[in-house]
Protein backbone atom coordinates (compact mmCIF):
# COMPACT_ATOMS: atom_id res chain seq x y z
CA UNK A 1 0.00 0.00 0.00
CA UNK A 2 1.18 3.27 -1.10
CA UNK A 3 1.61 5.60 2.35
CA UNK A 4 -0.25 8.65 2.38
CA UNK A 5 1.83 10.42 5.17
CA UNK A 6 4.63 13.07 4.14
CA UNK A 7 6.83 14.40 6.39
CA UNK A 8 5.95 18.37 6.54
CA UNK A 9 9.30 19.58 6.12
CA UNK A 10 8.74 19.41 2.22
CA UNK A 11 6.50 21.78 2.86
CA UNK A 12 7.65 24.39 5.21
CA UNK A 13 10.68 24.39 3.22
CA UNK A 14 8.95 25.52 -0.08
CA UNK A 15 7.22 29.05 1.15
CA UNK A 16 7.32 30.58 4.79
CA UNK A 17 3.44 31.68 4.54
CA UNK A 18 3.15 28.24 4.78
CA UNK A 19 4.86 27.28 7.81
CA UNK A 20 2.62 26.26 10.60
CA UNK A 21 1.57 28.48 13.30
CA UNK A 22 0.93 28.38 16.79
CA UNK A 23 -2.38 27.73 17.30
CA UNK A 24 -4.32 30.67 19.52
CA UNK A 25 -7.11 30.44 21.83
CA UNK A 26 -10.06 32.86 20.66
CA UNK A 27 -11.52 34.40 23.54
CA UNK A 28 -15.09 34.97 24.28
CA UNK A 29 -15.36 38.25 23.26
CA UNK A 30 -13.73 37.91 20.04
CA UNK A 31 -15.76 35.32 19.28
CA UNK A 32 -19.26 37.52 19.95
CA UNK A 33 -17.71 40.05 17.84
CA UNK A 34 -16.66 37.80 14.77
CA UNK A 35 -20.45 36.94 14.97
CA UNK A 36 -21.81 40.29 14.39
CA UNK A 37 -19.51 40.45 11.48
CA UNK A 38 -21.02 37.35 10.67
CA UNK A 39 -24.56 38.38 10.80
CA UNK A 40 -23.51 41.38 9.56
CA UNK A 41 -22.49 39.69 6.36
CA UNK A 42 -25.71 36.81 5.97
CA UNK A 43 -27.24 40.28 5.65
CA UNK A 44 -24.85 41.53 3.23
CA UNK A 45 -22.90 38.97 1.26
CA UNK A 46 -19.87 42.08 0.53
CA UNK A 47 -19.30 42.45 4.33
CA UNK A 48 -17.84 38.98 3.97
CA UNK A 49 -14.60 40.11 2.98
CA UNK A 50 -13.46 41.37 6.07
CA UNK A 51 -13.64 37.42 7.43
CA UNK A 52 -12.29 36.16 4.31
CA UNK A 53 -8.92 38.28 4.82
CA UNK A 54 -9.13 36.83 7.77
CA UNK A 55 -9.28 33.36 7.57
CA UNK A 56 -7.43 32.81 3.75
CA UNK A 57 -4.08 32.01 5.27
CA UNK A 58 -5.00 29.58 7.73
CA UNK A 59 -7.12 27.41 5.26
CA UNK A 60 -4.78 27.59 2.69
CA UNK A 61 -2.08 26.15 4.81
CA UNK A 62 -5.22 23.70 6.70
CA UNK A 63 -5.79 22.54 2.95
CA UNK A 64 -1.56 22.74 1.57
CA UNK A 65 -0.94 19.99 4.69
CA UNK A 66 -3.32 17.68 2.89
CA UNK A 67 -2.37 18.05 -0.98
CA UNK A 68 1.30 19.43 -1.10
CA UNK A 69 0.57 21.18 -4.35
CA UNK A 70 0.32 24.63 -4.44
CA UNK A 71 -2.53 25.54 -7.55
CA UNK A 72 -4.73 22.39 -6.53
CA UNK A 73 -4.73 24.29 -3.02
CA UNK A 74 -5.77 27.45 -4.36
CA UNK A 75 -8.36 25.93 -6.51
CA UNK A 76 -9.85 23.51 -3.17
CA UNK A 77 -9.75 26.78 -1.46
CA UNK A 78 -11.39 29.32 -3.80
CA UNK A 79 -14.07 26.48 -3.67
CA UNK A 80 -13.88 26.56 0.12
CA UNK A 81 -14.92 30.02 0.57
CA UNK A 82 -17.25 30.36 -2.50
CA UNK A 83 -19.41 27.39 -0.82
CA UNK A 84 -19.04 29.76 2.81
CA UNK A 85 -20.55 32.38 1.19
CA UNK A 86 -23.09 30.31 -0.30
CA UNK A 87 -23.77 28.21 2.85
CA UNK A 88 -23.43 31.70 5.02
CA UNK A 89 -27.04 32.55 5.89
CA UNK A 90 -27.34 28.56 7.44
CA UNK A 91 -24.26 29.58 9.61
CA UNK A 92 -25.02 29.58 13.48
CA UNK A 93 -22.90 30.57 16.67
CA UNK A 94 -21.59 27.24 18.11
CA UNK A 95 -19.22 29.11 20.69
CA UNK A 96 -15.93 27.86 18.76
CA UNK A 97 -14.21 30.48 16.33
CA UNK A 98 -15.76 30.90 12.83
CA UNK A 99 -12.39 29.11 11.63
CA UNK A 100 -13.38 25.76 12.65
CA UNK A 101 -16.81 25.93 10.25
CA UNK A 102 -14.48 26.78 7.24
CA UNK A 103 -12.07 24.15 8.49
CA UNK A 104 -15.28 21.68 8.24
CA UNK A 105 -15.85 22.92 4.77
CA UNK A 106 -12.22 22.80 3.67
CA UNK A 107 -11.26 19.12 5.05
CA UNK A 108 -15.36 18.15 2.96
CA UNK A 109 -13.69 19.42 0.14
CA UNK A 110 -10.13 17.77 0.37
CA UNK A 111 -11.78 14.31 0.76
CA UNK A 112 -14.13 15.03 -2.17
CA UNK A 113 -11.32 15.82 -4.90
CA UNK A 114 -9.36 12.74 -3.28
CA UNK A 115 -12.48 10.25 -3.56
CA UNK A 116 -12.70 11.54 -7.02
CA UNK A 117 -9.23 11.19 -8.25
CA UNK A 118 -8.79 8.26 -6.23
CA UNK A 119 -5.53 9.00 -4.33
CA UNK A 120 -4.52 9.02 -0.76
CA UNK A 121 -4.15 12.14 0.29
CA UNK A 122 -1.15 13.84 2.20
CA UNK A 123 -0.90 13.89 5.86
CA UNK A 124 2.44 16.29 6.85
CA UNK A 125 3.60 15.63 9.90
CA UNK A 126 6.71 16.73 11.58
CA UNK A 127 9.33 14.92 13.59
CA UNK A 128 8.44 16.10 17.07
CA UNK A 129 4.81 15.99 16.59
CA UNK A 130 5.49 11.64 15.87
CA UNK A 131 7.46 11.39 19.11
CA UNK A 132 4.51 13.24 20.92
CA UNK A 133 2.09 10.77 20.21
CA UNK A 134 4.87 7.67 20.82
CA UNK A 135 5.55 9.51 24.15
CA UNK A 136 1.53 9.07 24.28
CA UNK A 137 1.82 5.67 24.23
CA UNK A 138 4.93 4.13 25.22
CA UNK A 139 7.32 4.48 28.11
CA UNK A 140 10.30 3.80 26.60
CA UNK A 141 11.46 5.10 23.24
CA UNK A 142 13.18 2.85 20.08
CA UNK A 143 14.34 4.16 17.09
CA UNK A 144 12.31 1.64 15.29
CA UNK A 145 9.52 3.37 16.75
CA UNK A 146 8.89 6.76 14.40
CA UNK A 147 8.89 4.29 11.79
CA UNK A 148 6.06 1.80 13.24
CA UNK A 149 4.08 4.26 13.82
CA UNK A 150 4.32 5.95 10.41
CA UNK A 151 3.20 2.55 9.74
CA UNK A 152 0.26 1.92 11.87
CA UNK A 153 -1.30 5.21 10.84
CA UNK A 154 -1.35 4.28 7.34
CA UNK A 155 -3.10 1.44 8.33
CA UNK A 156 -5.49 3.87 10.15
CA UNK A 157 -9.36 4.77 8.84
CA UNK A 158 -9.62 8.33 7.54
CA UNK A 159 -11.49 9.42 9.63
CA UNK A 160 -9.13 7.86 12.71
CA UNK A 161 -6.26 9.76 11.06
CA UNK A 162 -7.75 13.31 10.45
CA UNK A 163 -8.63 13.02 14.36
CA UNK A 164 -4.78 12.40 15.01
CA UNK A 165 -4.06 14.80 12.66
CA UNK A 166 -5.94 17.27 14.20
CA UNK A 167 -5.22 16.82 17.59
CA UNK A 168 -1.60 15.98 17.49
CA UNK A 169 -0.02 18.10 14.25
CA UNK A 170 -2.52 20.74 14.42
CA UNK A 171 -2.65 21.00 18.29
CA UNK A 172 -6.41 21.78 18.07
CA UNK A 173 -8.39 21.81 21.11
CA UNK A 174 -11.35 19.11 21.09
CA UNK A 175 -13.83 21.27 20.91
CA UNK A 176 -13.02 22.88 17.55
CA UNK A 177 -12.16 19.27 16.65
CA UNK A 178 -15.51 17.95 17.45
CA UNK A 179 -16.96 20.99 15.21
CA UNK A 180 -14.94 20.59 12.22
CA UNK A 181 -15.47 16.65 12.21
CA UNK A 182 -19.40 17.42 13.37
CA UNK A 183 -18.96 15.02 15.84
CA UNK A 184 -19.66 16.01 20.45
CA UNK A 185 -16.81 16.95 21.97
CA UNK A 186 -17.02 14.01 24.44
CA UNK A 187 -16.91 11.70 21.07
CA UNK A 188 -13.72 13.26 19.57
CA UNK A 189 -12.06 12.44 23.45
CA UNK A 190 -13.31 9.15 23.45
CA UNK A 191 -12.06 8.26 19.81
CA UNK A 192 -9.23 9.78 20.37
CA UNK A 193 -8.22 7.41 23.51
CA UNK A 194 -9.38 4.78 21.74
CA UNK A 195 -7.06 5.28 18.55
CA UNK A 196 -4.16 5.88 20.81
CA UNK A 197 -4.97 2.27 22.91
CA UNK A 198 -4.72 0.62 19.27
CA UNK A 199 -1.27 2.31 18.36
CA UNK A 200 0.27 1.68 21.92
CA UNK A 201 -1.08 -2.33 21.09
CA UNK A 202 0.45 -1.72 17.49
CA UNK A 203 4.06 -0.42 18.76
CA UNK A 204 4.27 -2.64 22.18
CA UNK A 205 3.54 -5.80 20.41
Amino acid sequence: MQSNLQFNRTITNKKVVLMDQPHKAVSEQDMQNEWQQIQAAQADPALFRPLYDRYYEQIFRFIYRRTDDQNLTADICSQVFLKAIQKLEKYQYKGVPFSAWLYRIASNEVSQYFRNVSKNRIVSAQDHQLNNIIDEVVEQKDEQLQQMLLQALDQLKPTDLELIELRFFEHRPFKEIADILDITESNAKVKTYRILERLKKTLTK
